[in-house]
């Protein structure tokens, strides 16, 4: 693995978000599509790891985003942002914060 410039991490804009809604996405069973709040937006993203989460339990979760990751296309759903999780055996584990931090706040 590389490394990475500082200068390079300073350009991820890494907020808190909370995931306040989520839907199947018809014929997908690894992907939904899920509604983020970043404080002052609301963005579509695809969340991995379906199959082994219900779309119902995903919400209200406090999540770690990349807000400014390019937009990408999947499944007919434009994801605006990235969920950061730890990958085990391929099922996400998403990354949070422990404190009550207001949804937006920068991580650095």
């Amino acid at each position: 693995m590389s490394n990475v410039s500082y200068d390079d991490f300073a350009k991820l804009d890494l907020r808190v978000a909370k995931i306040i809604d989520t839907e199947p996405i018809p014929g997908k069973s690894r992907i939904i599509k899920g509604i983020i709040d970043l404080g002052n937006d609301r963005r579509d993203v695809i969340i991995g790891g379906a199959q082994y989460y219900q779309p119902e339990d995903l919400v209200g979760k406090v999540v770690i985003v990349i807000a400014n990751l390019e937009p990408k296309k999947m499944a007919g759903v434009e994801s605006n942002a990235m969920l950061l999780a730890a990958d085990v055996d391929d099922k996400p584990f998403w990354l949070t914060v422990n404190e009550d931090v207001p949804l937006g706040s920068p991580i650095k």
